[in-house]
């Protein structure tokens, strides 16, 4: 994953659900994601998004627990292009 236009519809819905602060994060250098309070079903997108620069944890202190996870710019500039489309 390098740009939105490779974007998957679930990686574009993963970040629909963080722009709406329905997420969260592991604070590991493998971020998993939980949306809803469930764990996400597809951990290898949500790993990419996180090592990709979509999405980061909201919070910058340490600790393993979950946070609140948000969007970086690349992220919001990626669901721009979809809503502008």
């Amino acid at each position: 994953m390098t740009g939105s236009s490779e974007l998957s519809h679930r990686a574009m819905a993963m970040l629909r659900a963080v722009a709406a602060h329905r997420a969260q994060m592991s604070r590991s250098c493998e971020p998993d994601l939980f949306i809803d309070g469930f764990a996400c079903c597809d951990q290898v997108t949500a790993h990419e998004l996180a090592r990709d620069g979509f999405i980061r944890p909201a919070e910058a202190v340490g600790g393993n627990g979950r946070v609140l996870a948000e969007l970086t710019e690349a992220g919001q500039a990626a669901l721009a292009v979809t809503s502008a489309a």
